[in-house]
């Protein structure tokens, strides 16, 4: 449950920034910022002594870098932590060094949207769980995974599709799941919350870790066994079919449930298009987002998994997937990956 109103420190070397990011941030009775610093060391002073519930933090400053900053203090400190960046890498470097969540800097064109996004992300980070399954979800994109040695019939999965969705903490939750994934897996579809441009690199970053082959989804791709698609950012994904079998739409569209890509879009065009043959899994995020697609993939006879609570960053999506009746199977993060290949003959 959040407690109001959420106290944020804004760490940024810009007085520019942090004047920006404090005008954005600031809701009577909702927001507070309660104060700025311009460098980790001054930081960590008033970390120390403000106590705040959230932190924004920039990754290019003066003596020591955002990312070298949450390697020491999430272990001592875990304090929600939201980046702020224009990098896809130092997004993703950010989330692996503990930081709960990261939004773009914004262009003046975007201040309204990106005003409203950071408050609900800071609402969200407020309620995060810090560093939850960091031991199994940790840093690990320099080395290839050890594949299960297990044999999966690609003629047996023809028609199976494998839809995943998730948004706060699943960047790292989603690798969890698809790098145990064997290069034979039937196809997978994703869609992940995750700005324009950033996609592209998180596919890339999948791709260079797992065994099946990971992109970001272009409009017209077929969905085949080894093969993972990514939903880009600002783009909707839907699995359609013909003759030949399974491919996907991706064409940009109004936000849906928030978001777009949005995961109800996906799971409900899984759950008309490959009905019983979809196996669905919906992870860690904030909001609602794919809950109500997820049950239309179950009442269509898709076997349907939601993350637990103790193993999600925010256990948002997942609650309201599994309060509504769309979950099949509750399950820990890492015990997603057996649980889809148990469905797979």
């Amino acid at each position: 449950m959040v407690a109001y109103p959420i106290k944020v420190l804004i760490v940024d070397d810009s007085e520019i920034s942090r004047t920006m990011l404090a005008k954005a941030l600031t809701t009577p009775g909702k927001i507070s910022v309660i104060g700025t610093a311009n460098d980790p060391y001054e930081a960590t002073e008033k970390i120390n002594r403000l106590n705040p519930d959230v932190i924004t933090l920039d990754v290019e400053m003066p003596k020591m870098n955002g990312i070298e900053f949450l390697k020491k203090l999430i272990p001592q400190e875990r304090v929600p932590t939201i980046v702020v960046t224009s990098s896809a890498v130092d997004a993703f470097e950010a989330i692996s060094a503990g930081a709960v969540d990261y939004i773009k800097k914004p262009t003046a064109a975007e201040m309204a949207s990106f005003s409203h996004e950071l408050k609900q992300k800071v609402i969200g980070a407020s309620t995060a769980t810090v560093g939850v399954g960091r031991a199994s979800m940790g840093a690990r994109v320099a080395s290839k995974p050890v594949m299960p040695q297990r044999r999966i019939d690609p003629a047996a999965n023809t028609k199976t599709v494998i839809a995943l969705g998730a948004s706060t903490g699943g960047t790292e939750a989603l690798q969890v799941v698809v790098e145990k994934l064997p290069a034979n897996t039937p196809g997978v579809v994703i869609v992940q919350h995750m700005p324009a441009g950033f996609t592209k690199m998180y596919a890339d970053r999948l791709n260079r870790l797992c065994a099946m082959e990971v992109r970001e989804a272009k409009d017209g791709d077929r969905v085949k066994a080894g093969l993972i698609l990514v939903g880009a950012g600002e783009f909707h994904l839907r699995l359609k079919r013909d003759a030949t079998g399974y491919f996907v739409s991706s064409k940009k569209g109004d936000k849906v449930s928030g978001h777009c890509p949005s995961v109800d879009v996906l799971f409900e065009s899984v759950a008309e298009t490959a009905g019983a043959n979809a196996i669905g899994a919906i992870l860690t995020g904030m909001g609602a987002d794919g809950a109500k697609g997820l049950l239309q993939m179950r009442q269509a006879g898709a076997f349907t998994i939601g993350q637990d609570k103790e193993t999600c960053v925010v256990y948002g999506m997942p609650m309201m997937a599994f309060k509504n009746g769309a979950v099949v199977k509750q399950a820990p993060l890492e015990s997603i990956t057996d649980l889809i290949l148990s469905k797979l003959k």
